[in-house]
C-alpha cells in the first residue's frame, strides 16, 4: 500500500479528481495549502502599493492506494494536473504500513 500526495495548482483539482475516479480511486483527501518552489512567489499591486506574495496557493491531494494501481494513479495525476508551466506541482509516494477502518475495524487493503 502507498500514500500518494500531490501538491497541485488549485484550478486543476476537478480534473485530478475526475481522473482518479475514472481509474477506481475511491477516496481522496484535499487540503488547501500555501507554498513555493522555483516560482519563488511574485509581486502584486494592491491599491497603489506593491507587495510580495511569497507563498502561492496550492492544493494538496492525498490518496491511499494499492501497489497494483500506483503507476496508474501517478500517471493520471501527471496528465490531469500538468500545464507544462513552472509551478505545476509535485507528486510524493510513500509507503503506508497500516490502514484501519475505524467503523468496522477492517485492516490493510480491506480497509481501503
Amino acid at each position: 500500500m502507498k500514500m500518494v500526495t500531490a501538491v497541485i495548482k488549485p484550478f486543476k483539482l476537478d480534473e485530478v479528481r475526475e481522473a482518479l475516479s475514472a481509474i477506481g480511486v475511491k477516496g481522496i483527501t484535499v487540503t488547501e495549502v500555501k507554498g513555493f518552489g522555483r516560482q519563488k512567489g511574485h509581486t502584486e499591486l494592491y491599491r497603489g502599493a506593491e507587495y510580495v506574495v511569497d507563498f502561492l496557493p496550492k492544493v494538496k491531494v492525498e490518496a491511499a492506494v494499492t501497489d497494483a494501481v500506483l503507476d496508474q494513479v501517478v500517471e493520471a495525476i501527471e496528465k490531469s494536473a500538468g500545464t507544462g508551466k513552472i509551478g505545476d506541482g509535485k507528486i510524493f509516494v510513500s509507503d503506508l504500513e497500516q490502514v484501519i477502518r475505524i467503523r468496522t475495524g477492517e485492516t490493510g487493503e480491506d480497509a481501503m
